[in-house]
């Protein structure tokens, strides 16, 4: 076994193969960029080195490593554990690269490729077109809408479009390949018939270098957003041992059709309605492509199979050979993952930042895991995958693991940055979940269908929240005042009685009026003309607990004060509330409002197109700029019809979130 291993990657993965590493006695040795310096991976691991050049210098790792004195190279997941190039520069340094042989990471790394590949060992395959052809729109017409394009290098969703019309084509292949060349470095395209209500599920396949090829199950992968996986599980709720075992051996030959070494996931499209459950042979199925790596979900197979994949890999290229055969697997019971992202459900799942002022995470266990890169101190900023931590709950049977990992949610916390925990609450206590009705358009089709008062998209300021904040704001008050000193309250006072103080409390673009009497400790609060008897009270550190007419909650609070920010978190979900002083315009909303033609930020990123200039006559809903932030494009509109008066931003440029990018002169407006 090596002595010293280099995990050549960040957040947390690079913190669960640490966990591994330490296990096996061996020495982690990390690497970070610039803005990772202070990350958790850093400060856990026993030696780190400054990558100049960022995660993807493959010189700068491989320099890395050699200095550090380390014999192997683990690259976790993203682009390079899936380069070739990487691997072979690898073994030329001496470094032994902890994953597949180059020759079968390019067969399957290259989509057009890999379909070939398997399709000639008798994998059934999506019907499909690929570059270098003239026309893809062409094929993509042969094929039939509606159709997916897709980059041939591609992995994680990045860059996938689906097209239901000839009119969407032009903009959705540029789109495409703008994102395939950024985040895999290859432009190339396929085409892909749209299997309707697709089930995603993927077999975790085991290779060594003896030739024994295993597979450890399946995970349902099926709920998802924007093509983006979001809840993972093992095993499916949609397959019986039969399809299980097919599926499985379907997936041991595409990897021996490759040569393949360590481990693997080979993934499918599953036809989820429309074929008969209790007809012969079970669903269709076709396969999709193979990511030749460690997959993000990973841990739910480690839990049904009381596996550590990680060692494994590690074993296998030390040259062990697999510990078991396919006949010893054993999967018992069931595990659910969620992905905790730095998004924001009620601005459409944008990408968020921030520092992490406040952390509380599930404590693990059994029936708990988290895989997680935070810390409080944290950063999170948009050079980087949104994906926070994970989340995996176990249980003997799936109704007991979605309650667990429910529970597991309920109890994190992670204030200063907006995450998508609410969101993920909410998903897997659906009924639509819970009896295992899934496929890949179920997410999209709940949040359409219910809108953002339907919960899945963001949860406003609930009542205890904002009373919770009105009394933190009035505690500093009183403490500002000497405790009540009525001489020193700015709203006056009247004898016998303690007088109203005011509050102008916003919380996501909502602003709402609190009137509070009295102490913190004991005080009366009004909310739209309802009064309430209230009190607050502290739990040391950063947890208070409010009454509201005999009624207690606990909550987890940290101050921003950098930027006048008050987070509160309660049962998994979080609120940013800021104070105004009363009398500020009542349209004092973040992101400004149509009607004046301001065209803001809607995250923070870095402007990747401008589609107009000053001067330009454009109508409401017209693209003006594009912003990408975490590999993610997102096209900022026109808010009215009008004339381009100001375009502040150029291309490559940094903004912040609600920062200006462009104003529009409203039709009308001019005196």
């Amino acid at each position: 076994m090596f002595g010293s291993v280099l995990i050549a990657n960040r957040g947390e993965i690079a913190v669960r193969i640490i966990r591994t590493l330490r296990a096996m006695g061996v020495r982690p040795v990390a690497v970070y960029s610039d803005a990772d310096r202070d990350a958790r991976h850093v400060r856990e691991a026993d030696l780190a080195r400054r990558l100049p050049g960022g995660y993807l210098d493959v010189e700068g790792v491989v320099a890395a490593a050699l200095s550090a004195g380390a014999e192997a190279v683990h690259p976790g997941y993203g682009f390079l554990a899936e380069s070739g190039g990487f691997a072979r520069r690898c073994a030329e340094a001496g470094l032994v690269f902890v994953g597949p042989p180059p020759e079968a990471i390019e067969a399957m790394g290259d989509k057009i490729r890999a379909k070939a590949t398997v399709a000639a060992a008798g994998v059934p395959v999506v019907p499909g077109g690929a570059e270098p052809a003239d026309d893809l729109a062409e094929a993509a017409r042969a094929i039939g809408f509606p159709v997916l394009i897709k980059p041939s290098a591609g992995g994680g969703g990045k860059g996938m479009v689906l097209v239901r019309s000839d009119a969407e084509l032009p903009e959705a292949i540029a789109s495409a390949r703008r994102t395939a060349l950024a985040a895999f470095g290859d432009g190339t395209l396929l085409v892909e018939r749209f299997v309707t209500d697709p089930r995603h599920i993927e077999i975790q396949v085991m290779a060594d270098a003896h030739g024994n090829v295993v597979h450890l199950g399946e995970r349902e992968c099926s709920l998802q957003r924007r093509h983006q996986k979001i809840v993972e599980e093992a095993p499916s709720p949609l397959l019986d041992a039969a399809t299980r075992a097919r599926m499985g051996a379907a997936a041991v030959e595409a990897a021996r059709a490759v040569g393949y070494v360590g481990a693997g996931t080979v993934e499918f499209i599953v036809q989820g309605s429309g074929w008969g459950a209790d007809g012969p042979g079970g669903p269709p199925y076709h396969f999709m492509e193979m990511n030749t790596r460690l997959q993000v979900e990973h841990p739910v197979t480690e839990m049904v199979a009381g596996l550590d994949l990680v060692e494994l890999q590690l074993r296998i290229a030390a040259g062990e050979p697999l510990p078991f055969g396919q006949d010893d697997v054993r999967l018992t019971g069931h595990a659910v993952e969620a992905r905790v992202y730095a998004e924001d459900p009620a601005r459409g799942f944008l990408p968020s930042g921030g520092r992490v002022l406040a952390l509380r995470e599930p404590g693990e266990g059994r029936a708990v895991r988290v895989d997680s890169g935070l810390a409080e101190g944290t950063v999170v900023g948009g050079d980087y995958d949104p994906m926070l931590s994970k989340v995996v709950a176990w249980a003997p049977d799936r109704a007991g693991a979605l309650r667990a990992l429910d529970r597991a949610l309920a109890s994190t916390a992670i204030l200063g940055v907006t995450t998508n925990i609410g969101f993920l609450r909410g998903l897997v206590t659906r009924p639509e979940v819970a009896a295992g009705h899934l496929d890949t358009g179920l997410v999209e089709r709940l949040l359409r269908e219910e809108g953002p008062e339907g919960g899945l998209s963001g949860e406003p300021l609930p009542l205890d929240a904002l009373v919770a904040a009105a009394l933190l704001f009035h505690s500093r008050t009183e403490r500002r005042a000497g405790h009540g000193d009525p001489w020193d309250v700015a709203d006056g006072w009247r004898i016998g009685e303690h007088a109203w103080t005011g509050y102008r409390l916003e919380s996501q673009g909502d602003a709402v009026d609190v009137r509070v009497r009295g102490l913190a400790g004991d005080a009366e609060v009004d909310v739209s003309g309802h009064s309430l008897s209230a009190s607050l009270r502290r739990h040391g550190g950063d947890e208070i607990a409010v009454t509201l007419d005999g009624t207690t909650l606990r909550h987890v609070v940290a101050w921003d004060e950098a930027r006048g920010v008050l987070w509160l978190g309660r049962d998994g979900r979080a609120w940013p509330v800021v104070r105004h002083e009363l009398g500020d315009p009542g349209d004092r909303v973040r992101g400004g409002g149509a009607a004046d033609g301001v065209v803001r930020s809607p995250m923070p990123g870095t402007v990747l197109v401008i589609k107009a200039e000053v001067g330009d006559r454009v109508s409401a809903g017209q693209p003006l700029v594009v912003v990408e932030a975490m590999k993610m494009e997102h096209s900022v509109p026109a808010p009215v019809d009008g004339v381009v008066t100001e375009l502040p931003v150029r291309i490559g440029q940094s903004v912040e979130l609600d920062g200006l990018l462009a104003r529009v002169e409203p039709d009308g407006s001019a005196p």
